[in-house]
């Protein structure tokens, strides 16, 4: 669905004689009743400044946050963070978002994949939990001040310093980078339920429908989780790789001596010597920043994406709140890691919701976030989350590091990118090459670039370095959407009929 072919819905009729305050900009709306707050008429939509009655808003609210569920909470446990930390601030700076946006963006922020790369990174370099939320805070503010950029110059200036080209190579060389993480680390765990949960993933991503399909990531996990703890009744321990003890071990897939030893109710752990991991304070080292600064280009196609996708899908010219929406995703992720939590994103789940309930209310985004803030009040919870298999993980994983490579294919394709022209072509292919080999690049023994940042600065660098001296030829042919921000969706763009099938992916 593109500007020129989308027709906007049929405004809602409104209710009451209170302004409306989406145009006045001044701060959170007063959710108006929807009709009579039951029925959708036929091309209608429910607009961020509208609700339906409470009862269906509060329902609304949690299917939001069994869409994200999944992947916020997977990505943590990856990253070797605390899930139940991510999912309490998920709520959190999801409140943050809607308090910045003024309300007029529908939007839930999950964790982000994007960091999953650089934090491979540094973890293989000997970085702790400090170091690597101490590079994400960074990375977050780095994003608050790119949108506060955007919002004075325009969303025009995105396209201009990353085009689809570029953005696209970048989110690529993420996701395929992670492949020897799942070779290594979480499939050697359990081949054989990595295997299954992975085949279970595809089966359902592409059979189910609607809103199962969108939760296909969380019924997997559960199938594995539950798989897993059969295999120990039946067949006792396994001998194989322990990622907890860094070699090959005998014990049993599932471990829930952390849960029967958790409260129902409190904040989530601090982090200590015996390798809990929960709030803590972030440190700083700038060669592990560098490692994960390549995942601000992510967050910035992914909300550029998530904008466009419901302007489309509302009506609505939100290209004047892009900067906003950037300004808050970086300052939720700086939040977050401010307490040893993950770093934040619009979801894709949740725009599948929306478009098929056509209800885009903030109110049911207050209610999601409220409701993940009690789940993350729950440190038995985040016990049972922590204690999921590694060859659940493994099959997991596997797919959707996949994916995330593969949408920077779908940012190509959707805007167009000419591949038969070397300005796009020639920087690209190094660049995906260093990222995805892990070359590296020695500066000093306490410095390199490799892997994903330097994959990174390659494509970036010299695209704009070939776009300077390439004739002039070149050049108009490699525009196309790329800098005129026609077309332009990213991660985030879901139509009403892909929403309607569901895919059950995070980006």
């Amino acid at each position: 669905m593109t500007p020129a072919t989308f027709t906007p819905p049929r405004s809602a009729p409104r209710t009451g004689t209170t302004s409306d305050k989406r145009n006045e900009g001044l701060d959170m709306p007063i959710w108006k009743l929807y009709g009579d707050g039951k029925t959708i008429r036929p091309g209608d939509v429910v607009a961020p400044d509208e609700r339906l009655g409470w009862g269906r808003t509060i329902g609304l609210g949690a299917q939001h946050v069994v869409s994200m569920f999944g992947a916020t909470f997977v990505f943590p446990i990856v990253m070797g963070l605390n899930p139940q930390l991510a999912v309490m601030f998920s709520g959190i700076c999801t409140i943050v978002f809607l308090l910045i946006v003024q309300g007029r963006i529908p939007s839930y922020l999950g964790t982000s994949a994007a960091f999953v790369g650089g934090v491979a990174a540094i973890r293989a370099q000997g970085g702790d939990s400090a170091e690597v939320t101490g590079a994400i805070l960074v990375s977050g503010a780095v994003l608050g001040v790119v949108g506060i950029i955007v919002h004075f110059l325009g969303g025009r200036i995105v396209y201009k310093v990353l085009p689809p080209v570029v953005t696209g190579a970048v989110v690529m060389l993420i996701g395929f980078n992670l492949a020897p993480v799942v070779a290594n680390t979480y499939w050697p765990q359990d081949q054989w339920v990595a295997l299954i949960v992975m085949v279970a993933l595809i089966l359902m991503s592409v059979g189910l429908r609607g809103f199962l399909g969108r939760i296909a990531i969380f019924l997997s996990l559960v199938l594995g989780y539950v798989l897993s703890w059969i295999l120990d009744l039946i067949s006792g321990p396994i001998t194989a790789f322990d990622a907890g003890a860094g070699k090959v071990t005998e014990h049993l897939r599932v471990n829930w001596d952390g849960v029967t030893n958790s409260a129902w109710f409190g904040l989530p752990p601090m982090s200590d010597s015996n390798g809990v991991v929960g709030i803590h304070a972030p440190s700083f080292s700038m060669a592990m920043v560098v490692l994960v600064l390549p995942g601000v280009i992510a967050l910035i196609a992914e909300n550029a994406g998530h904008v466009k996708a419901v302007a489309e899908m509302t009506g609505k010219d939100l290209d004047p709140m892009m900067g906003r929406a950037l300004a808050a995703d970086g300052l939720g992720t700086v939040i977050a890691s401010s307490f040893g939590g993950s770093p934040t994103t619009t979801y894709a789940e949740n725009i599948g919701v929306m478009a098929a309930t056509k209800v885009y209310s903030t109110a049911a985004y207050v209610v999601a976030a409220i409701v993940a803030i009690l789940f993350g009040l729950s440190p038995k919870f985040g016990a049972l989350i922590s204690a999921t298999p590694g060859g659940v993980l493994g099959g997991i994983t596997v797919v959707l590091y996949g994916m995330i490579g593969l949408l920077g294919a779908k940012i190509w394709r959707e805007n167009k990118v000419d591949f038969g022209n070397p300005l796009n072509l020639v920087p690209v292919a190094a660049g995906l090459i260093i990222a995805i080999g892990d070359t590296s690049i020695k500066f000093s023994d306490s410095f390199s670039l490799s892997g994903i940042s330097l994959g990174t600065i390659v494509v970036i660098v010299m695209y704009h370095v070939c776009r300077a001296i390439a004739p002039a030829h070149l050049k108009s042919e490699a525009v196309g959407v790329a800098l005129t921000g026609e077309g332009h969706h990213t991660l985030d763009d879901d139509n009403d009929d892909t929403a309607e099938e569901g895919t059950g992916s995070r980006q």
